[in-house]
């Protein structure tokens, strides 16, 4: 079946769309200033997009070779365009660009404001990059006008955004000769739009730097008059460059309407030149968890959008958003090609290590700005500690982590071992997801006990990179929770002798008799050194995974057989000395003690008791025993 391409023809839009123009119209009014900065980056794509074509079809350009955004107001006709000459649109091309959605962030968008967190953040829309249709916020119709480059139709789209668009063909004449023109009638309460003033104010505070000359049209039969140069901001000195240019730049680049945490701005020379122009955000990209991880960095020629697909950064630090421009790589290389190019490799090993570099710097000389930087990307630069091992240890010194010793504050590992106590071997972790109940962990006692402090690992990566980074400054990681304690050369706080571990025979007998009772369920019971207050504990043997990295990978289904856990019973705790003490007479009741006392020990870490049914029996005849005592 073929299209009738003569004519006009009714779609309705893609169910998200739908959705999302909704929301647009009844939602998100108080973000309405941003449809212009997102006309003109598209605008000004389009340009960027022509410029790279014609290098190898120069034909393309044919008379008019010269990059152009132009607004037009008419102020009686409460009308607004935003025309360019860029690449233009095909009629399947206008089609795809306007009637779906293909970015996963506007889908987390949409799922933002349905969550009702509108009112708290009034700028969701420019964090999101909703592009096109944000034009529906002001104007009650669209009309897309577009011809592209060296052909001899053009297309019109139509819509209200209220669920279907019109599309079909228009007169050569009543199109640009080349590229596309957006065309807003606007809603009553937009009109101050067509306004001059407001027009330049709203270009130069959010396009103002992007790389394609803008002018204005003020009403019909005017001339156009140049408010934006054109001039790539990336190529200016820093000290030409005010605070606010480098975050309206941020913002258009980005996609989102915050405040940069970070700029990092430099040109390398010698071997490569290039310029990099690079921002940390001030909080999360809603794609930041992306299963595809692609990085958010534009490739440059000598001012020539490229693509911003190139993988100039490595996945752990795909928050970087902003854009390099070479002036090495040839402009007449393939897309392909520049994947394979040495050149590219140097640039991304040079642009990675600065980038790494100022982050070190600015961890050394400002700790509350790079806190938050920390705490939005944190777990993300933590897969550079599995990943990066070229890397890992400027990584290490960038990482920071809570402890039992900090609080709320953050501790970097520097810290943490000039902090080690006399006789401590190991820098000691726990893993887990719930950093109360770490905190509340039995495993822990013998550490506070001794004030050796302990980094708190909860997020799903720490259980990754700690089984791969083998030390740090010479001293290994240790999990709390994995092996010996390996504290019998740590005094006590208090100054007291440190627990005689040696067991009574009667002890020994007892937990003979537990590791018989028990079977198959542990591999081992003892006496523990970690336990100062709590009657038992459960931990991982010395080989193999951690309690928690053990869980997620039974959670991932890349666990064949979990290893059984040892038993630890603390021979002090004075529970235990009376149970070691029962008589033969009492072995019915020391076997209901043994399995509560290894049920006792999941509880206490995060898990189910083995068997539900037989742990309330034995409850309950534990109950009745005291009950008939009494």
């Amino acid at each position: 079946m073929t299209t009738d391409t003569t004519a006009t023809e009714t779609r309705t839009f893609e169910a998200d769309v739908a959705r999302l123009l909704h929301m647009m119209v009844h939602s998100v009014y108080s973000d309405r200033d941003v449809f212009l900065r997102e006309l003109i980056s598209n605008a000004a794509d389009a340009c960027e997009k022509l410029r790279y074509e014609s290098i190898s079809r120069p034909e393309l350009l044919g008379d008019d070779p010269k990059p152009r955004i132009t607004i037009a107001a008419d102020p009686d006709r409460k009308q607004l365009v935003v025309e360019d000459n860029g690449i233009g649109m095909s009629r399947d091309e206008m089609a795809e660009a306007l009637g779906t959605i293909a970015r996963s962030g506007t889908r987390a968008f949409m799922e933002r404001i349905e969550a009702g967190k509108a009112s708290e953040e009034t700028q969701l829309i420019g964090q999101f990059g909703v592009g096109f249709y944000s034009a529906f916020m002001v104007a009650a119709r669209v009309d897309v006008i577009s011809r592209q480059a060296g052909s001899g139709e053009a297309w019109r789209w139509s819509s209200d955004g209220k669920g279907s668009y019109e599309i079909g063909p228009v007169a050569l004449e009543e199109a640009p000769k080349r590229g596309t023109r957006v065309m807003l009638h606007l809603m009553e309460d937009a009109a101050s739009y067509t306004e001059s003033y407001q027009l330049e104010r709203l270009v130069k505070s959010q396009s103002g730097h992007v790389p394609v000359p803008i002018s204005l049209i003020e009403k019909p039969g005017a001339e156009p008059r140049d408010i934006a140069d054109g001039t790539a901001l990336w190529v200016k000195s820093k000290s030409e460059i005010k605070p606010e240019e480098y975050t309206d730049f941020y913002r258009g680049i980005a996609g989102q309407y915050d405040e940069p945490a970070a700029t990092i701005h430099f040109r390398a020379e010698g071997r490569q030149e290039y310029s990099v122009l690079a921002f940390v955000p001030g909080s999360r990209p809603f794609d930041l968890f992306d299963q595809d991880r692609k990085g958010r960095m534009k490739l440059y020629m000598r001012r020539v959008f490229i693509t911003d697909d190139a993988d100039l950064l490595p996945h752990y630090l795909r928050f970087i958003r902003g854009l390099v421009d070479s002036a090495d790589l040839p402009l007449n290389v393939s897309r392909e090609m520049i994947q394979e190019s040495p050149l590219l490799t140097a640039i991304r090993k040079g642009v990675t290590n600065r980038i790494i570099g100022d982050l070190a710097k600015l961890a050394e000389n400002d700790a509350q700005a790079y806190a938050k930087i920390w705490e939005n990307f944190g777990v993300v630069l933590k897969e550079g500690l599995y990943e990066d091992y070229e890397r890992r240890e400027q990584l290490f010194k960038l990482a920071r982590f809570r402890s039992t010793a900090s609080g709320e504050k953050l501790r970097s590992l520097s810290d943490y071992v000039s902090s080690m106590k006399e006789g401590q071997k190991a820098i000691f972790f726990m893993a887990g997801d719930d950093r109360a109940r770490l905190e509340a962990s039995p495993q822990l006692e013998g550490f506070k006990a001794r004030g050796i402090e302990v980094l708190m690992l909860t997020d799903p990566v720490d259980s990754f990179w700690v089984t791969i980074a083998p030390e740090f400054e010479g001293k290994p990681f240790k999990s709390v929770t994995q092996g010996a304690a390996e504290l019998s050369d740590v005094p006590l706080l208090d100054g007291s002798a440190k627990p005689d571990i040696e067991t009574s025979s009667e002890i020994a007998t007892f937990l003979a008799f537990v590791k018989t009772v028990l079977g198959d369920a542990v591999s081992d019971v003892k006496a523990s050194d970690r336990l100062t207050e709590s009657a038992v504990c459960l931990v991982a043997p010395e080989h193999g995974p951690d309690r928690q990295f053990e869980r997620l990978l039974n959670a991932a289904g890349r666990l064949d057989k979990a290893a059984k856990p040892v038993l630890e019973i603390n021979p002090q705790h004075e529970r235990v000395v009376a149970l070691a003490k029962l008589g033969k007479d009492e072995r019915a009741f020391k076997e209901d003690v043994a399995h509560l006392l290894y049920d006792e020990a999941r509880i206490l870490d995060g898990d189910k008791p083995a068997d539900a049914g037989a742990f309330s029996e034995r409850l309950a005849r534990l109950i009745a025993r005291g009950l008939l005592r009494d």
